[in-house]
């Protein structure tokens, strides 16, 4: 494994007040340095994490986690669809307890995924009722993942509507996919994808299309590194630090000043996740 515990180039300028609200922050590449990445997310500007449950097992590390830092870091309790076809009647109980905890603001990662299919459709599919379920059960929103699967997402989220509310993570869609998630209410999230020049830049001319009240940031760490950061890391390792950075990205592609992003995507953040405000540091 790479080492990690040199601290990367910082982000050009911190923005206060940020919030990701998708951070794997229970994968194992943040074992060697957690407390140093979230140092380094504290300087950026981030005040508050949403670390990411992929499975029963990553859900449970993510409400530890959050437990051990109240009012900074909350969990999400979720089935990836990438892990649809391992999941038995225990895997379910476990996940329900979880997501009752107090630190657990969400129900997800959970949604489709037609472009690996790591599990069989149908699979997807059941674990995608149980969990909308389980969040319409306990009144959490979800958070939500479709990858090449936009028409049969749709159409399971339409027949649980209205009784569910969440994001759609990591949006990397065209614009006939914005306007429906729009029309369903959901919010938007936005990593690093956006600073991609291959495939992210059809993103810039949508995010004007987005009303505040519905704009979300993650950086969704490890994964999707921002490509177009000077100096590049030594590190293709994502992390919290770089949310400073794609919100100016966006902020730009909105003709906004940043410091108005962060207000408005933080604020909306806090209203779909019922998160707390941050203890004064």
């Amino acid at each position: 494994m790479r080492d990690h515990n040199t601290a990367p180039a910082a982000p050009a300028a911190a923005v206060p007040g940020l919030i990701d609200i998708g951070i794997n922050l229970a994968h194992d590449s943040y074992d060697p340095d957690r407390d140093a990445v979230l140092a380094r997310a504290q300087a950026a500007g981030v005040v508050q994490l949403i670390i990411t449950g992929s499975t029963a097992a990553s859900s449970a590390r993510a409400v530890a986690l959050a437990r051990a830092a109240p009012r900074t870091l909350f969990a999400t309790a979720g089935i990836h669809p990438h892990h649809a076809g391992e999941v038995h009647a225990g895997s379910w109980e476990e996940l329900a307890a979880l997501a009752r905890a107090p630190e657990v603001v969400a129900v997800g990662e959970c949604g489709l995924d037609y472009f690996r299919d790591y599990s069989p459709r149908a699979a997807q599919r059941q674990a995608f009722h149980r969990q909308l379920e389980l969040a319409q059960a306990l009144g959490k929103p979800v958070f939500l993942h479709q990858r090449d699967a936009h028409d049969d997402f749709l159409a399971v989220l339409r027949e649980h509507a209205p009784a569910w509310r969440g994001v759609a993570h990591c949006f990397t869609g065209e614009r006939a996919a914005l306007e429906a998630y729009l029309e369903l209410g959901l919010a938007i999230g936005i990593t690093g994808w956006v600073n991609d020049e291959r495939r992210g830049t059809h993103l810039l001319a949508l995010l004007p299309r987005i009303p505040a009240a519905r704009l979300l940031l993650e950086t969704d760490g490890p994964y999707l590194l921002p490509r177009d950061l000077r100096p590049k890391p030594a590190s293709r390792r994502n992390e919290p630090m770089y949310l400073a950075h794609i919100a100016h990205t966006v902020a730009r592609a909105r003709g906004e000043p940043v410091e108005e992003l962060a207000r408005t995507s933080s604020a909306a953040t806090r209203t779909l996740f019922a998160l707390p405000l941050p203890d004064p540091r």
